[in-house]
């Protein structure tokens, strides 16, 4: 069995930074990649495309809502023909850059506010699409299971790619709880790592109510942003290695 292991990276901005993306690419087999729009500067974005490429990590476009002073997080309502300029902007973006490191995007995997919205509202999500489509109609979506954008994607003929999050609490019909819910961002290594396993070997979770959910996913997510990003990225690693899974990207 393989599973891909991705992290949210380059989310620093100017002198500000956010995570330790050396050490993360060290880890994982999957960068999403700021494109500037909740976080990343153009200096950012190429130092971490050529770590990226150095480790022969493979890159996504972290697309996302433009709101670099609520890092992406914050309900918007984008008109859908701009929403897709944006996406589009951002891909080509980081594509640019991570050609000029030696790399390309290989997938595409939105953001925050944009990522939880996509999931349920089939206009935004055909918004994501369409730019998707306009890139590269080959160029994989990361999403969940139960996603509004994968039904989307699969009429338009653009692949998806399901992902599980370690770090993450999970309601009753397999989303994720809001983050402004208490309980929905899990901090325990050993309860993370644990859950990891479970929903990679086993392809279950248990939801905040207690439901067993199935999430049958190819990738994991962890974090970048969260404190002790690195011993939890490590943690989940070794707990997939250790359950028999071999940790290797899915693009």
């Amino acid at each position: 069995m393989e599973i891909d292991l991705n992290a949210d990276l380059g989310e620093g901005f100017g002198i500000w930074r956010l995570g330790d993306d050396d050490a993360l690419l060290d880890i994982v087999t999957s960068a999403n990649i700021a494109c500037g729009f909740h976080a990343g500067d153009p200096l950012t974005i190429r130092r971490t495309c050529a770590a990226a490429v150095d480790r022969g990590v493979i890159i996504g476009a972290q697309v996302s809502y433009r709101d670099l002073a609520g890092f992406g997080r914050r309900a918007m309502d984008v008109d859908p023909e701009e929403l897709s300029a944006e996406v589009l902007y951002q891909i080509a973006a980081l594509d640019g850059v991570a050609r000029a490191m030696g790399g390309r995007v290989a997938y595409v995997k939105p953001h925050g506010a944009l990522y939880n919205r996509v999931v349920r509202d089939a206009v935004q999500a055909d918004a994501v699409v369409s730019a998707v489509a306009a890139f590269s109609p080959a160029l994989p979506l990361l999403t969940l299971p139960v996603s509004v954008l994968r039904e989307v994607a699969a009429e338009r003929g653009v692949p998806t790619v399901a992902e599980a999050f370690a770090d993450r609490a999970y309601t009753a019909d397999g989303r994720l709880v809001p983050r402004r819910e208490p309980g929905a961002v899990l901090h325990d290594v050993g309860e993370v790592a644990a859950r990891a396993a479970r929903m990679a070997a086993g392809g279950t979770v248990t939801a905040a109510d207690g439901t067993e959910v199935k999430v049958a996913a190819r990738s994991l997510c962890v974090h970048g942003d969260t404190p002790g990003a690195v011993a939890m990225a490590r943690a989940v690693r070794n707990a997939l290695t250790a359950a028999g899974l071999s940790v290797r990207p899915f693009a």
